[in-house]
């Protein structure tokens, strides 16, 4: 057998009793090839229509992820060898649904970890084990669900195992349970029926079974490598030059907050000024700095001054190079902050506001466990609280927090506007309980609006969306869709009582110009005049704009 693909055998295959650690790596990548071919369908089962419905991609990473782990290894022991693809799919796993297969694999590794070879009933009872694991790990279990695909799969292949002594028999058995269990998703999820699909992550497990079945019959299969294929890192938007990230802090008295601001909005872009009468934070993006530090200095002293290069900077960032000021108020408090954030623009505002380590990611690029537990690592202090802005990136955030050393609490922030308002509240001379209440307060009291574009046609509690259609979400929700996307933001926005708060502030995203969302901020003033409008560039991918409400 050749390492680049599996042969089809010349004549029928005898009976398969065991098999041992190496053809166990064959096997999972095998699972894992498949699962590539299928995935942009996995992902396509998302019951919302947006553009970050990824479980099959956040699946295709984790299993990526464990075979990478044991790439090289030539382990023979099957116990030892699935210890460390569990460990590569925990440390890899991405989103609800890597979690959940990082917990089905962890299961399953238990259960077999002293064994040379396993048997067909040794795989029916670590199906069991994997099942009964990833139960545990979900806080609310729903049926209809990856959950219930595992579980049946695993009852199946133990009556199966009764039956047979065949491994190719028993998993032949236990694809079709699970096939049968994926078609029955709907009947057990009524959001499902709904939406006129099967369960994705259900459907994604299948998939493997499936390859895994392929590689012990001796099917051709190319076989996975141990990585996706990277994008360029150069393919970004760069409409609006680049230019100097400017920083600093001004010191007075009877400061002018409104007037400093618009001031610097006048005199560059992606302006962050914050503050009150005696302290203001300023964060601008602009081709010189010279001038703004002109300004900052006829109204104040200012302190703590930071110019960065832009280009060499975002580079930097991409590359996981971003470097970071010697020493910060969290460093010398013992505590910072990390955040997950999408978008140039985005990363400016968060590290305006102080965030000690960025992770780069957000819908359909959601980081993984190792990612977020490496950052925990990369900062200098002992605790750490971690902003996931994404509700499908904080169960890799609570794995991280399990298996890192320091003292770790999370906020479970959902959308980046909450993960700003938190920020605002961290107060490095405070202890570590206190600050996670105020910022978990503080991004409870956020409203935010997000709109983006429909990826497929579906109904959902009486709301009929299309394909294409813009769709406007509130607080994570689905809440409107339509043709206009100003009419539906002015919807979204009297959805969220908007005449009840202060300020209202637009993040457009890389496919939207400055005119584009300077229409769409006047269309909200003359909506809502008494409200301060604020237009920044987010610079995030497939969400035209996210609004927060506060």
């Amino acid at each position: 057998m050749s390492d680049d693909q599996i042969q089809s055998p010349a004549e029928p295959l005898p009976p398969l009793k065991s098999i041992g650690g190496q053809e166990l790596k064959q096997l999972f990548s095998a699972s894992t090839a498949w699962l590539e071919r299928h995935a942009a369908y996995v992902n396509s089962l998302n019951v919302f229509p947006v553009p970050d419905g990824d479980s099959g991609t956040n699946m295709l990473l984790t299993m990526q992820a464990a075979i990478k782990e044991v790439a090289t290894s030539p382990e023979h022991a099957a116990g030892a060898m699935l210890k460390a693809i569990s460990h590569g799919a925990l440390l890899g796993a991405r989103g609800n649904s890597g979690v959940i297969l990082s917990q089905i694999i962890r299961g399953f590794a238990r259960a077999i970890e002293k064994k040379d070879a396993i048997t067909a009933n040794d795989f029916a009872a670590a199906l069991v084990e994997g099942a009964r694991t990833a139960y545990k790990g979900v806080v609310k279990p729903v049926e209809g669900t990856i959950l219930t695909v595992a579980r049946e799969s695993g009852d199946a292949a133990t009556l199966a195992a009764t039956q047979s002594d065949d491994l190719r028999v028993v998993w032949a058995k236990t694809v079709e349970a699970a096939r049968v269990s994926v078609i029955k998703t709907p009947m057990l999820l009524p959001v499902l029926k709904e939406a006129g699909v099967v369960d994705a992550g259900g459907q994604g497990l299948l998939v493997l079974l499936e390859g895994a079945l392929k590689y012990l019959n001796g099917e051709p299969l190319e076989l996975a490598a141990a990585g996706v294929g990277a994008q360029a890192l150069e393919q970004i938007a760069r409409e609006e030059g680049w230019g100097f990230d400017i920083q600093f802090h001004i010191r007075g008295s009877d400061l002018d907050v409104d007037a400093i601001r618009d001031k610097i909005a006048r005199m560059g872009e992606s302006t962050l000024v914050v503050g009150d009468a005696t302290l203001i934070k300023v964060h601008v993006h602009a081709p010189t700095p010279g001038a703004i530090l002109d300004y900052g200095c006829s109204v104040g002293v200012i302190t703590n001054v930071i110019v960065e290069n832009m280009q060499e900077q975002y580079i930097d960032f991409m590359a996981g190079q971003t470097a970071r000021p010697p020493i910060t108020a969290e460093d010398i408090a013992g505590m910072t902050t990390v955040a997950v954030v999408p978008g140039a623009g985005l990363v400016r505002v968060y590290e305006s506001l102080g965030v000690g380590k960025i992770i780069s990611g957000g819908q359909t690029m959601n980081p993984s466990t190792q990612d977020i537990l490496q950052a925990i690592d990369a900062v200098k202090t002992d605790q750490v609280i971690v902003l996931p802005n994404n509700k499908n990136i904080i169960p890799a955030a609570e794995q991280a927090k399990l298996l890192a050393k320091k003292q770790v609490a999370i906020i479970p922030t959902r959308t980046i506007p909450q993960g700003i308002a938190a920020l605002l509240a961290f107060n490095f001379q405070s202890d570590l309980d206190t600050n996670v209440k105020a910022m978990t307060r503080a991004a409870q009291n956020i409203r935010t609006i997000e709109i983006t574009k429909a990826t497929r046609s579906v109904n959902l509690d009486g709301l009929a969306v299309k394909e294409g259609q813009f769709i406007g979400l509130i607080d994570d929700d689905l809440q409107g869709a339509g043709d206009d996307r100003t009419a539906l933001t002015l919807e979204m926005l009297k959805q969220t009582r908007a005449e009840e708060y202060e300020i209202i502030t637009l993040y457009y995203g890389d496919t939207i110009n400055a005119n584009d969302a300077e229409i769409l901020s006047e269309a909200i003033r003359q909506k809502y005049p008494p409200q301060e409008i604020e237009v920044v560039s987010g610079g995030q991918p497939h969400y035209h704009f996210i609004i927060s409400v506060e």
